[in-house]
Protein backbone atom coordinates (compact mmCIF):
# COMPACT_ATOMS: atom_id res chain seq x y z
CA UNK A 1 0.00 0.00 0.00
CA UNK A 2 1.27 3.50 -0.65
CA UNK A 3 1.08 6.45 0.56
CA UNK A 4 -1.18 9.00 -0.70
CA UNK A 5 -1.41 12.39 1.44
CA UNK A 6 -4.73 12.96 -0.59
CA UNK A 7 -6.30 9.95 1.00
CA UNK A 8 -4.91 10.00 3.84
CA UNK A 9 -5.95 13.70 4.45
CA UNK A 10 -10.20 12.70 2.93
CA UNK A 11 -9.95 10.12 5.81
CA UNK A 12 -8.37 12.19 8.59
CA UNK A 13 -10.76 14.98 7.50
CA UNK A 14 -14.06 12.32 7.57
CA UNK A 15 -12.99 10.46 10.39
CA UNK A 16 -11.86 13.37 13.07
CA UNK A 17 -15.16 15.48 12.02
CA UNK A 18 -17.12 12.32 13.31
CA UNK A 19 -14.91 12.18 16.07
CA UNK A 20 -15.56 15.82 17.57
CA UNK A 21 -19.18 16.25 16.65
CA UNK A 22 -20.93 17.00 19.48
CA UNK A 23 -18.13 18.29 21.43
CA UNK A 24 -17.62 20.59 18.92
CA UNK A 25 -21.05 21.39 18.77
CA UNK A 26 -21.40 22.20 22.98
CA UNK A 27 -18.41 24.73 21.84
CA UNK A 28 -19.73 26.36 18.68
CA UNK A 29 -23.08 27.27 20.50
CA UNK A 30 -21.91 28.41 24.03
CA UNK A 31 -19.18 30.17 21.92
CA UNK A 32 -21.73 32.20 20.33
CA UNK A 33 -23.88 32.62 23.05
CA UNK A 34 -20.84 34.36 24.84
CA UNK A 35 -20.10 36.57 21.78
CA UNK A 36 -23.79 38.02 22.97
CA UNK A 37 -23.02 38.35 26.67
CA UNK A 38 -23.00 42.10 26.61
CA UNK A 39 -25.98 42.18 24.33
CA UNK A 40 -28.55 39.84 25.42
CA UNK A 41 -29.27 39.87 29.29
CA UNK A 42 -30.40 37.12 29.64
CA UNK A 43 -26.76 34.97 29.09
CA UNK A 44 -25.33 38.11 31.10
CA UNK A 45 -27.66 40.72 33.35
CA UNK A 46 -27.05 44.23 31.93
CA UNK A 47 -24.30 46.26 33.67
CA UNK A 48 -26.26 49.43 35.50
CA UNK A 49 -24.48 52.95 36.39
CA UNK A 50 -24.61 54.75 39.85
CA UNK A 51 -23.15 58.46 40.84
CA UNK A 52 -20.36 57.66 43.04
CA UNK A 53 -17.37 56.07 41.99
CA UNK A 54 -15.18 54.88 45.21
CA UNK A 55 -16.71 51.84 47.30
CA UNK A 56 -17.91 53.61 50.39
CA UNK A 57 -19.64 50.44 52.29
CA UNK A 58 -17.95 48.00 54.65
CA UNK A 59 -18.05 44.51 54.64
CA UNK A 60 -20.66 43.76 57.14
CA UNK A 61 -23.23 46.46 55.22
CA UNK A 62 -22.44 44.40 52.20
CA UNK A 63 -23.44 41.18 53.22
CA UNK A 64 -26.18 42.78 55.28
CA UNK A 65 -27.47 44.27 51.37
CA UNK A 66 -26.62 40.78 49.57
CA UNK A 67 -28.42 39.10 52.31
CA UNK A 68 -31.69 41.47 51.71
CA UNK A 69 -32.49 39.87 48.51
CA UNK A 70 -33.97 36.25 48.81
CA UNK A 71 -33.39 35.27 45.39
CA UNK A 72 -29.75 35.55 45.68
CA UNK A 73 -29.75 32.66 48.47
CA UNK A 74 -27.40 34.72 50.37
CA UNK A 75 -26.82 33.76 54.37
CA UNK A 76 -23.28 34.09 54.45
CA UNK A 77 -19.55 34.97 53.27
CA UNK A 78 -19.90 30.92 52.07
CA UNK A 79 -22.69 31.58 49.60
CA UNK A 80 -20.81 34.02 47.82
CA UNK A 81 -18.44 33.14 44.74
CA UNK A 82 -17.24 36.89 43.97
CA UNK A 83 -17.44 40.39 44.22
CA UNK A 84 -16.30 42.56 41.47
CA UNK A 85 -15.51 46.20 41.98
CA UNK A 86 -16.54 49.23 39.00
CA UNK A 87 -15.19 52.39 40.35
CA UNK A 88 -15.75 53.74 37.03
CA UNK A 89 -19.48 52.65 37.25
CA UNK A 90 -20.26 53.32 40.55
CA UNK A 91 -21.33 49.50 41.39
CA UNK A 92 -20.20 46.64 43.17
CA UNK A 93 -21.45 43.30 41.57
CA UNK A 94 -21.96 40.04 44.15
CA UNK A 95 -22.11 36.80 42.49
CA UNK A 96 -23.94 34.17 44.78
CA UNK A 97 -22.44 30.85 44.65
CA UNK A 98 -26.16 29.92 42.89
CA UNK A 99 -25.34 32.62 40.03
CA UNK A 100 -27.01 34.89 41.21
CA UNK A 101 -25.80 38.40 40.75
CA UNK A 102 -26.44 41.63 42.86
CA UNK A 103 -25.45 45.18 41.35
CA UNK A 104 -25.06 47.33 43.78
CA UNK A 105 -24.62 51.10 44.33
CA UNK A 106 -21.42 51.10 45.62
CA UNK A 107 -21.81 54.59 47.78
CA UNK A 108 -25.44 53.74 49.13
CA UNK A 109 -25.83 50.12 49.36
CA UNK A 110 -28.96 50.34 47.26
CA UNK A 111 -29.85 47.41 44.68
CA UNK A 112 -30.00 48.46 41.29
CA UNK A 113 -30.50 45.15 39.65
CA UNK A 114 -30.70 41.87 40.45
CA UNK A 115 -30.45 39.21 38.22
CA UNK A 116 -29.37 35.50 36.96
CA UNK A 117 -26.22 34.72 35.47
CA UNK A 118 -25.97 32.36 32.77
CA UNK A 119 -22.31 33.49 31.47
CA UNK A 120 -19.92 31.34 33.89
CA UNK A 121 -22.51 28.25 33.22
CA UNK A 122 -21.85 28.65 29.49
CA UNK A 123 -18.01 29.02 29.91
CA UNK A 124 -18.12 26.45 32.07
CA UNK A 125 -20.32 24.73 28.86
CA UNK A 126 -17.78 26.00 26.49
CA UNK A 127 -14.41 24.37 27.75
CA UNK A 128 -15.82 21.16 28.92
CA UNK A 129 -15.89 21.40 32.96
CA UNK A 130 -19.38 21.65 33.24
CA UNK A 131 -19.61 18.36 32.35
CA UNK A 132 -17.08 16.40 34.25
CA UNK A 133 -13.40 17.63 35.80
CA UNK A 134 -11.56 15.42 33.50
CA UNK A 135 -13.97 15.96 30.13
CA UNK A 136 -12.25 19.60 29.96
CA UNK A 137 -8.57 18.19 29.48
CA UNK A 138 -9.92 14.50 28.36
CA UNK A 139 -12.47 15.51 25.54
CA UNK A 140 -12.48 18.88 24.87
CA UNK A 141 -8.33 19.38 24.38
CA UNK A 142 -8.72 16.73 21.84
CA UNK A 143 -11.46 17.94 20.34
CA UNK A 144 -9.40 21.35 19.77
CA UNK A 145 -6.01 19.16 18.53
CA UNK A 146 -8.53 17.55 16.47
CA UNK A 147 -10.18 20.48 14.90
CA UNK A 148 -7.05 21.92 14.33
CA UNK A 149 -5.94 19.58 12.01
CA UNK A 150 -9.30 19.30 10.64
CA UNK A 151 -8.50 22.78 9.45
CA UNK A 152 -5.10 21.59 7.74
CA UNK A 153 -6.30 18.78 6.58
CA UNK A 154 -9.45 20.95 4.99
CA UNK A 155 -6.90 23.73 4.10
CA UNK A 156 -4.64 20.85 2.07
CA UNK A 157 -7.89 19.32 0.42
CA UNK A 158 -8.85 23.04 -0.71
CA UNK A 159 -5.24 23.70 -2.49
CA UNK A 160 -4.94 20.32 -4.03
CA UNK A 161 -7.03 21.10 -7.28
CA UNK A 162 -5.10 24.25 -7.50
CA UNK A 163 -1.52 22.58 -7.38
CA UNK A 164 -2.83 19.93 -9.76
CA UNK A 165 -4.08 22.56 -12.55
CA UNK A 166 -0.51 24.57 -11.99
CA UNK A 167 1.53 20.91 -12.57
CA UNK A 168 -1.46 20.53 -15.71
CA UNK A 169 -0.33 23.78 -17.13
CA UNK A 170 3.20 23.48 -16.46
CA UNK A 171 3.24 20.62 -18.65
CA UNK A 172 0.94 21.15 -21.51
CA UNK A 173 3.16 23.90 -22.13
CA UNK A 174 6.47 21.68 -21.77
CA UNK A 175 4.88 19.99 -24.20
CA UNK A 176 4.29 16.52 -21.85
CA UNK A 177 1.37 14.72 -21.58
CA UNK A 178 -0.46 14.61 -18.44
CA UNK A 179 0.12 12.38 -15.64
CA UNK A 180 -2.63 11.46 -13.30
CA UNK A 181 -0.68 9.69 -10.18
CA UNK A 182 -3.13 10.39 -7.66
CA UNK A 183 -5.85 7.56 -8.68
CA UNK A 184 -4.99 3.87 -8.98
CA UNK A 185 -5.78 1.86 -11.98
CA UNK A 186 -9.06 0.64 -12.56
CA UNK A 187 -8.91 -3.28 -13.72
CA UNK A 188 -11.05 -3.58 -17.00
Amino acid sequence: MSFNPRVLSRKAHRWGAIAIALPFLVVIVSGLLLQLKKNWSWVQPTEHRAAGTAPALSFDSLLAVARAVPEAGITGWDDVDRIDVRPGKGILKIQSTSRWELQIDSESGAVLHSAYRRSDWLESMHDGSWFHPTAKLGIFLPSGVIVLLLWLTGLYLWLVPYQTRRQRARLAAEGSPPRRTDRPARAS
